[in-house]
């Protein structure tokens, strides 16, 4: 669950630091106070998108640090990107500064924002405030049912296979429509294919007789240089060789070992020219070394004019080669594979007969998983059918009832029916797709029950309610309170709200106003409220600017019971 949560220098926030409890927690406050900028700075730390526009004005950056004790799943997550804490829980840490850079952290070390998702997702699951403005598109309709039928699988396992299924389904589709258009794009433009076959398998025929190898041109080159400068190096070895150590005329190696011999005989009569003895010493021996590398050298190198015309016939063939197929000459080895495999490659799209028989397979691969998450989808949208229409009767929708439709469409990379949200508003008329016939009020109460009963299939230890109890009053607002209030009981809820029935069911309560601070500026401030102040924020929810001893009677009575 979340413990702390830090924001400093973020839109309107000074400093801020909050502690948290278990249960179900509100935060309420003016329009304008920024209960929902709390929300925003949360998702920013969990990895959301920020840019220079959340630094408060006239700070260096936005700073937000978000203290989480772990579930299991999280915990071994930690371990397995090796951010795990030796006291244990999560620490995730966000910082934009005013030219809109960003840096992200977890327990201390640096990471990336998806990262920070990615463990988010584990830690805390928020429901916007347009949450029911989104149920009334398909895609998100789907998406929300494949959520569902993740979330209420049986056990780990199937939660597992339910997730990897929605991939499979997208992979094999996409494997299965690439062959199919690689098919049709040869059957609409075959002859160009054919020249284009024919063309490669001349160039690749050019490359196989050359077979230039990784590397031979290099070699070749340096070898090349080596023969046409034979005569030049031999010269000049011999000549080296003759001044160190074979000349007639006293060589160097001769005179300087005559040298060092003399000069230690006197080192012995005055020991100050040992030092210079120990100079020479070194000198005699690198020349010797010398001598003997310059023989070994003179081994090697020779005369060899065939040699050197079949290297030059070489480099020639290698050379001109390269100018045909434009490119350079150490990269033979490299255009000839690419042009082999590009050559396999258009063979395999020559073969019309195999093409189709592959096809076939990929399909049979597609609707054999997308049949699969069908079921799956079946079954959960029953369970959801059925659940959301037991809530709606809570939420003064008496009679109604929630279906969720699979209705068959042509394959795509999201399977093989589109999902469709029907509702009846109350007893005796078919249900009928959301869009047309759920009200503002309805539609909302409608997105509140979804959202309770996906938040309760989940396993994530703390939810968040941005006003989805927007459009709800009444007694239908002491409906929504008591049900968070008893998801509360089995997990952390947070929830923004400007319902007083809803308010008064919390647990903890924090109010949150806004302040002017010495400079002039506005400025966010949040306390946590005891039992007194309760009641005058809950009276104020009831009765506006103006608190009678009425309005607090009635706040009094909302949060006794």
């Amino acid at each position: 669950m979340l413990r702390t949560l830090t924001i400093r220098d973020f839109v309107i926030v000074d400093t801020i630091e909050l502690e948290f409890s278990a249960g179900f927690s509100v935060f309420t406050g003016e329009t304008g106070a920024g209960k929902s900028i709390l929300i925003d700075a949360l998702t920013l730390a969990l990895g959301g998108r920020g840019d220079a526009s959340v630094v408060r004005e006239g700070a260096a950056k936005a700073d937000i640090t978000a203290d989480f004790a772990v579930t299991p799943q999280a915990a071994a997550w930690l371990q397995a990107n090796e951010y795990a804490a030796d006291e244990g829980g999560a620490l995730l840490r966000r910082v934009i500064d005013n030219a809109g850079r960003s840096k992200a952290y977890i327990n201390g070390i640096a990471a990336t924002a998806a990262q920070l998702r990615e463990l988010g997702d584990l830690l805390v699951d928020i429901h916007g405030q347009h949450a029911h403005q989104s149920l009334l598109k398909a895609d998100a309709q789907r998406l929300l049912l494949d959520h569902q039928a993740l979330q209420s699988s049986a056990d780990g396992g199937a939660r597992a296979t339910a997730a990897d299924d929605g991939k499979a389904v997208a992979a094999a589709y996409k494997a299965w429509r690439a062959l199919a258009r690689q098919r049709e794009e040869y059957e609409t433009n075959a002859a160009n294919v054919l020249y284009e076959r024919e063309r490669l398998e001349w160039q690749v025929g050019e490359l196989d007789k050359l077979a230039v190898r990784p590397g031979e041109w290099t070699e070749i080159s340096n070898e090349h240089s080596r023969l046409s400068h034979a005569a030049s190096l031999l010269e000049g070895a011999q000549e080296a060789l003759a001044v160190i150590s074979e000349a007639d005329d006293h060589p160097v190696l001769s005179q300087l070992s005559a040298l060092n011999q003399k000069l230690g005989k006197l080192a012995g009569i005055d020991t100050e020219l040992q030092a210079i003895v120990d100079l020479i010493e070194p000198a005699r021996i690198q020349l010797q070394e010398a001598a003997y590398a310059l023989n070994s050298y003179l081994d090697r190198v020779e005369l060899d004019p065939d040699r050197l015309r079949q290297v030059d016939a070489r480099l020639e063939a290698i050379h001109s080669t390269a100018r045909k197929f434009r490119v350079m000459e150490e990269q033979l080895p490299e255009e000839h594979a690419a042009l082999a495999a590009k050559l396999r490659q258009l063979a395999d799209a020559t073969d019309l007969d195999g093409l189709r028989q592959q096809e076939e397979k990929l399909k049979a691969a597609y609707l054999a998983v997308a049949q699969r998450l069908s079921a799956t989808r079946a079954q959960a949208a029953r369970q959801l059918g059925e659940a959301v229409t037991r809530a709606m009767q809570d939420l003064n929708m008496t009679g109604g009832r929630f279906e969720v439709a699979l209705n068959a469409c042509e394959p795509a990379s999201h399977g093989l029916e589109q999902v469709e949200f029907l509702v009846a508003g109350h007893a005796g008329v078919a249900p009928r797709p959301l869009a047309k016939v759920a009200s503002g009020g309805e539609l909302a109460r409608i997105a509140l029950a979804i959202s309770v009963i996906t938040s309760n299939a989940t396993t994530t230890p703390t939810l968040i309610f941005d006003e989805v109890d927007s459009g709800i009053g009444g007694g239908v607002a002491e409906v929504v309170g008591r049900l968070l209030r008893r998801l509360g009981q089995e997990r952390q809820v947070l929830c923004v709200t400007h319902l007083p029935q809803v308010a008064s069911q919390a647990g903890q309560h924090f109010q949150v106003a806004k302040s002017t601070l010495e400079n002039g500026k506005t400025a966010s401030r949040i306390d946590v409220l005891d039992a007194k102040a309760r009641v005058e924020e809950v009276a104020r929810m009831l009765g506006g600017l103006e608190i009678t001893a009425t309005t607090r009677k009635h706040a009094r009575e909302l949060l006794a019971s």
